[in-house]
């Protein structure tokens, strides 16, 4: 028989159990997307660096004979080693105007590499004793729609070789593969280029030496051992400094987008859970009240407390059920997509969305048991209620006078229906408070979202328009004396050129420590400059050294203190330098300093690593036709190309992001504006039913339950500004890593829509309800038991 209740009372609650439901199903929608999404990643991460033998620590150096690599070898803990040529070229592609960057690497002439093996998807690798024959990696080919026994054009150590493609690789150190000067992967301007070791070594004049490592460590390994050994075998030939996998650029990248994964596993799903048992506990609790003299009937014919109790737990757990269907329906179709999208980004042979079981079941035992710890309130109370009790009427409510004007000859300026809207409100406080609360979290939830909008319109406009402010970034292949900035400037269509020097280093400061890359130029820069924390320029001290505010937080150092520098070019000098100031940067860690500085720490003379320049654009053309003819130029980093791409790739992203999480806040919003009113309306049908008999109109009687519903709707606003922004402080925390970071960024418009979202939610709320308020039966409704 209860079951048979349990029916009809679904069948007369299918609309509010349905909202329930879909809130339900957003939580395990985001649940399973977000962890189905991190284990897709994570296991084919895995996979693919076993399959490849992905290294354990990498370093380069500038000349290492390969007589090393024994030495190196023998160092304990290390189980294969690598050693490779690599360097940037500029690739000149038919049809193409801006010269394209890339990186020619050294492979075995025989045999495969015992590190960073190569994936093939088409064609074959080169044959030994063809010096023309090379492979590149998937994404530039499909950018440009090469296929094995097309050519291109590549300059290499000056001279520009045409080069047919054998095949197209896949490989484990560019499944992330970002070009020098990029944000975001540009797969037509940017491509990896494998060739054999004899070809390379004759192309660079590096016979029996090497310029770059990899290593594969044994289970037990200590990585930083290995690291300080690497480092001291290679410092007297130019050693840059070791690093381990976390720090490889393109694993990094790999990294903070899981870690983004995980944040919004930890920050989502558990706000749909809390407004779904905050739901389930109005319903249930209303019900019960409702349902008084039935629960009594019941227990008075010998139904036990646990019989009913488990009956409305049943109700709980059919409408957990369906959303917890709906969600993962939803949550498996999304993650197909994710997949897709993630697909364009890292180049793995495959990537296939997670669905093990597992998932599905940490999803619906979590929204089971945050169902019915919402609902344990309301069933508590149908347990504790006696039969004699229940089937009486409940106590009427004792009414006060509140909002009259009768007190002082002050009188509100409110018609009667609206202060009887308003007494409900207050004397209903804790209720009232839910649901202004519940109202306010698809505001918070759209603001967490929407921000990100103007924090990336905030990063763009500080890294393209304050900070670099360039046209192009020339860089050379090597060092080159001072006077090559005058034969930067006379390039064609170059209006201004400033220099640049990098030089990799090693900050300490006492047990801490972090490799850099310290970028000098000249005090007076204005094409590229480094910015304070108020985003004001700043001029580069005669002495000392700038460090980025996440970069001396890692350091524990602040202006005024010392940090030990040592530059990586193999003569182990170690200096204390000044912190004389903290930059704000929120891409990667950044050391900044003169280059008169930097020049005397090296005790080499002035040299300088490329330039920055202004272009007019009428000779865009000019300029790239004479960098694909110049051999000291290794890399162009374009900035009008890099934001545009930098702008699509986000839009597309936040695009994607910010429709899912709209369709979310209206369904919240209709979850928690829907069900209360449906409930109010149940409760209040005899009340609004009597004032049609006295006469008033639909729309009369309808501002009543609607005026409350506004009051809350209203209150909730600014009550949902403040989560939101504090929700957006948590997520731009989440986001946080050494390779970027998101600058809490929230403007007034933001605030605006979010609201205007969840309040065009609550209108269709109400016009519903108001419908079903004009369709009242009078007769029915009327007789009803008070």
């Amino acid at each position: 028989m209860l079951d048979r209740k349990l029916l009809r009372d679904l069948g007369r609650l299918w609309a509010q159990s349905l909202a329930v439901a879909l809130v339900m199903a957003c939580g395990v929608m985001t649940l399973i997307l977000a962890l189905g999404a991190t284990r897709a990643l994570e296991d084919t991460r895995a996979a693919f660096y076993d399959r490849t033998r992905f290294g354990d620590i990498f370093a380069a150096a500038t000349r290492a004979p390969e007589s090393l690599k024994a030495e190196i070898a023998a160092i304990d803990g290390v189980s294969a080693v690598s050693t490779r040529i690599v360097n940037p070229v500029i690739i000149d592609i038919t049809g193409i105007a801006e010269p394209a960057t890339g990186m020619v690497i050294s492979m075995p002439d025989h045999g495969e590499p015992a590190v960073n093996r190569l994936y093939l998807r088409s064609g074959r690798l080169p044959e030994p004793g063809r010096d023309n024959e090379a492979t590149i990696i998937e994404a530039f080919a499909e950018a440009h729609g090469f296929r094995p026994g097309d050519t291109f054009d590549v300059l290499i150590n000056g001279r520009k070789r045409p080069l047919s493609i054998t095949g197209i690789t896949l490989s484990p150190e560019y499944v992330y593969a970002i070009g020098p000067g990029d944000m975001v992967p540009d797969q037509k301007r940017f491509g990896v280029i494998h060739m054999h070791r004899s070809v390379l070594e004759a192309a660079y004049d590096m016979k029996g030496a090497f310029n770059d490592v990899s290593l594969t460590l044994s289970r037990n390994a200590d990585a930083k051992n290995v690291i300080a050994r690497l480092d001291t075998i290679l410092k007297p030939h130019g050693g840059t400094g070791a690093y381990d996998r976390k720090d490889h650029m393109s694993d990094a990248f790999l990294d903070s987008e899981l870690t983004q994964l995980r944040a919004m596993a930890q920050v989502i799903p558990p706000i749909f859970l809390f407004i779904a048992a905050f739901l389930v506990n109005m319903i249930l609790s209303r019900l019960i009240a409702l349902e008084r003299e039935q629960i009594g009937l019941l227990k008075a014919v010998g139904y036990a407390n646990t019989a009913i109790a488990w009956h409305y737990a049943k109700l709980t757990l059919v409408i957990s059920l369906v959303g917890v269907t709906i969600g993962g329906i939803a949550g498996t179709r999304l993650g197909h997509g994710m997949a897709s999208l993630y697909g364009e980004f890292y180049s793995f042979p495959f990537l296939v969305f997670s669905q093990e079981p597992d998932l599905y079941v940490i999803s619906t035992l979590v929204t089971f048991a945050a169902a019915l710890v919402g609902a344990t309130n309301a069933i508590s109370g149908a347990v504790r209620l006696a039969p004699a009790v229940a089937m009486r009427p409940p106590a009427p409510t004792r009414y006060r006078s509140l909002f009259s004007g009768s007190s002082g000859g002050f009188r509100l300026p409110f018609s009667q229906l609206t202060v009887m809207a308003l007494r409900h409100l207050v004397r209903w406080p804790l209720r009232t408070a839910l649901t202004t609360l519940g109202t306010a979290l698809p505001v918070a939830l759209l603001i967490t979202s929407l921000f990100a909008f103007d924090s990336v319109e905030h990063m763009i406009d500080t890294i393209w328009f304050r900070a670099d402010r360039q046209d192009a970034t020339l860089t050379f292949a090597m060092d080159r004396p001072e006077d090559a900035i005058r034969d930067v400037a006379r390039l064609p269509g170059v209006m201004a050129a400033e220099p640049f020097r990098a030089e990799a280093a090693t900050l300490r400061n006492g047990h801490r420590s972090r490799n850099v890359q310290i970028i000098a130029s000249n005090p007076d820069t204005d094409i590229s400059r480094v910015l304070d924390r108020d985003f004001a320029p700043i001029r580069l001290p005669p002495a000392g050294i700038l460090l980025s505010e996440r970069l001396a937080g890692h350091l524990g150092l602040v202006a005024g203190d010392k940090v030990e520098v040592e530059l990586n070019d193999g003569q182990g000098r170690k200096v204390l330098v000044p912190l004389v100031g903290v930059t704000n940067s929120y891409v990667g860690l950044t050391a900044n300093m003169s280059r008169e500085t930097l020049d005397r720490l090296s005790g080499q003379g002035s040299r300088i690593s490329g330039a920055r320049v202004i272009v007019d654009e009428s000779r865009l053309q000019d300029l790239y036709d004479e960098v694909k003819q110049t051999p000291a130029i290794a890399s162009v980093a374009l900035q009008g190309i890099s934001l545009k791409r930098f702008r699509a790739v986000i839009e597309e992203n936040i695009g994607i992001s910010i429709t899912i999480y709209v369709t979310l806040a209206i369904i919240i919003t209709f979850g928690v504006i829907y069900n209360s009113a449906r409930i109010q309306l149940s409760e209040r049908a005899r009340e609004l039913a009597s004032l049609r008999v006295f006469g008033f109109t639909n729309r009369e009687v309808s501002s009543v339950l609607l005026t409350e519903l506004g009051v809350m709707v209203i209150l909730a606003q600014p009550l949902g500004w403040l989560i939101g922004r504090s929700f957006s402080v948590l997520v731009a925390k989440g986001f946080e890593s050494d390779l970027f970071r998101i600058p809490l960024i929230i403007n007034p418009p933001t605030y605006a829509i979010s609201s205007l979202i969840v309040l065009g939610g609550a209108l269709l709320s109400a016009l519903i309800v108001r419908r079903r308020i004009d369709r009242l039966d009078l007769i029915r409704v009327l007789k009803t038991r008070d």
